[in-house]
C-alpha cells in the first residue's frame, strides 16, 4: 500500500485560515448541518429526498446523532502529543485513519461525475471506499479511479445466487479487498420523503450499473418474461419523459436506446429480483465458497446476531441502521455498540456506521470498541456541492477534526484509545 497522504490537522487549519485573510471563505461548510443544507441548493428535490430521508418519521436518524450524547470525553494532560499516529489495521490492512466511506448509491443524482469523483477522492486522501452494489459507475471503472487505494465492495445479496457469484467474483478481480454484505435491506424501508414524491431511481436506470454491466445479468435480462404483475403507469406526458430518462441513462446512452425496449426490460429484471426477504445465516456459505476475500457481515445490531456472526465464520462486522434508512425507531449504532464489543470480545473487528457527524464521535466510537467508523450522507453532500473536491474536503475535514480531539484528549495513537476515556451520561 502506498504511503498514506499527510492530513496534518495543523495544517488543515493553518491552510483555511491563510485563505480567509484573502476573504477566501471554504465552499464546502465544516458543521454539518450547514453542509447539509448547502448541498440541498445543489441537488434536485428527488436527489435530496433521497439521500437525506430516513424510514418512517425518521426517528432514527435522529436517535443516531443524539445518543452520542450519552457519551462524553474525559481529556487527559501532559502526555506530549507533539507526534500521534492515526492509523489503524483492519483484517491485515493498515489504514492511514479509522475512516472509510459507506456505500451510497445512485450518486449520479448528486454529481455527474458519481462514484468516480469519489473514488478519485479517495485516492487523493488514501482513506478505504466501500463501493455501492447501486453505485452509478461498474465496480471495474472504479477500481481504474482508485489505482491501489484501498476498497471494498457491498453486496446486496439478489435472489439470483449466479448474480451474488458474479458480482463478488468481479470484485475480486478488480483488487476489492472484502466482500460487505448489507443485511439489514431484504427489501426497502418505508421512506416517507421519496413515497410522497413518488420517485424511486431505479426505475429510470440509475443506480443499476453494477447490473447492466454484468454478464450474469444480461443473460437474465435475456431471459426475463413479465408474469403480468408489473406494476404500470397510466400514460401522461411525464410517462414519456420517465421514458427519455431511461434510455438515456442505460449503457449506449439516449440516440442508441431510443426505441429500445431493452432499458426498460433490465429494469423490470432488476426489480424482480434485487432484494431477498429468504436471505438466511445458511446462504453465507454458499458466499463462502465463491469467493476467498474476507466477509464482513454490515447491520447488525443485536449481540446475539454478533454471536451468529462468529460461529458462521464471518471476518468483520458493521454495526449499522443503515443511516436510519429501514426501520424507524430502532436503536441507535451507539448504543448497540457497547453490548457487541462485550459478545465480541476482540474476536473480530468491529466498524460503526449511522450518524458519524464529528471527529468526537469518531473518538467516542473508538472509546467504546469500534476500530473504525464510516461516514455516508456527508461526503454525498460535499459531492453535490464541489465534486471530487467537495469529497475530499469533507474527508479532510473529518479527519483534521479527528487528529486535534484525539491530540487535545492526551491520545497519540488511535490504537490507544480506550473506554476509560469516556464518561457515561444519566448511568
Amino acid at each position: 500500500m502506498k504511503k498514506p497522504t499527510s492530513l496534518s490537522a495543523i495544517e488543515r487549519q493553518r491552510s483555511i485560515f491563510t485563505k480567509g485573510m484573502a476573504g477566501i471563505l471554504p465552499k464546502v461548510p465544516a458543521e454539518p448541518t450547514q453542509l447539509a443544507l448547502k448541498a440541498k441548493d445543489y441537488m434536485s428535490k428527488q436527489a435530496y429526498a433521497y439521500i437525506a430521508g430516513g424510514a418512517g418519521l425518521e426517528e432514527t436518524v435522529a436517535t443516531n446523532r443524539s445518543d452520542f450524547r450519552q457519551w462524553q470525553i474525559v481529556p487527559r494532560m501532559l502526555n506530549n502529543v507533539a507526534d500521534c499516529d492515526l492509523s489503524v489495521e483492519i483484517l491485515g490492512q493498515r489504514f492511514s485513519s479509522p475512516l472509510l466511506l459507506s456505500p451510497v448509491g445512485v450518486l449520479e443524482m448528486v454529481h455527474r461525475s458519481a462514484d468516480k469523483a469519489v473514488a478519485r477522492a479517495c485516492h487523493a486522501t488514501n482513506i478505504p471506499f466501500i463501493v455501492s452494489n447501486q453505485a452509478s459507475t461498474s465496480m471495474e471503472a472504479i477500481a481504474k479511479e482508485m489505482g491501489d487505494s484501498p476498497r471494498w465492495f457491498q453486496l446486496y445479496w439478489s435472489s439470483s445466487n449466479d448474480l451474488v457469484a458474479s458480482l463478488v467474483q468481479r470484485a475480486e478481480a478488480n483488487g476489492y479487498t472484502a466482500i460487505v454484505v448489507t443485511l439489514d435491506t431484504t427489501m426497502l424501508g418505508w421512506r416517507i420523503r421519496d413515497l410522497d414524491l413518488a420517485y424511486l431511481p431505479f426505475l429510470r436506470g440509475k443506480g443499476i450499473a453494477q447490473y447492466t454491466s454484468d454478464p450474469v445479468f444480461q443473460k437474465l435480462v435475456d431471459a426475463y418474461q413479465d408474469d403480468g404483475n408489473s406494476p404500470s403507469a397510466s400514460i401522461r406526458p411525464q410517462t414519456f419523459l420517465s421514458l427519455f430518462e431511461l434510455w438515456s441513462n442505460y449503457p449506449g446512452g439516449f440516440w442508441r436506446n431510443i426505441g429500445s425496449s431493452r432499458p426498460l426490460k433490465a429494469v423490470r429484471t432488476f426489480i424482480s429480483m434485487y432484494t431477498n426477504p429468504a436471505l438466511n445465516w445458511e446462504d453465507l456459505a454458499f458466499l463462502r465458497e465463491h469467493t476467498k476475500l474476507p466477509i464482513i457481515l454490515k447491520g447488525i445490531l443485536h449481540e446475539d446476531d454478533a454471536h451468529r456472526a462468529i460461529d458462521y465464520g464471518v471476518d468483520g462486522i458493521i454495526v449499522s441502521n443503515h443511516g436510519g434508512r429501514q426501520v424507524d425507531g430502532a436503536t441507535s449504532t451507539i448504543q448497540a455498540l457497547p453490548r457487541i464489543v462485550e459478545t465480541v470480545k476482540g474476536q473480530l473487528p468491529i466498524i460503526l456506521d449511522s450518524g458519524v457527524r464529528s471527529g468526537s464521535d469518531m473518538f467516542k466510537a473508538l472509546a467504546l470498541g469500534a476500530k473504525a467508523v464510516c461516514i455516508g450522507r456527508p461526503y454525498a453532500y460535499g459531492l453535490a456541492i464541489d465534486g471530487q473536491r467537495g469529497v475530499e474536503t469533507v474527508l479532510r475535514n473529518y479527519v483534521a477534526d479527528f487528529e486535534l480531539t484525539m491530540r487535545l484528549s492526551g491520545v497519540k495513537q488511535a490504537s490507544a484509545i480506550h473506554r476509560s476515556m469516556l464518561k457515561a451520561v444519566n448511568k
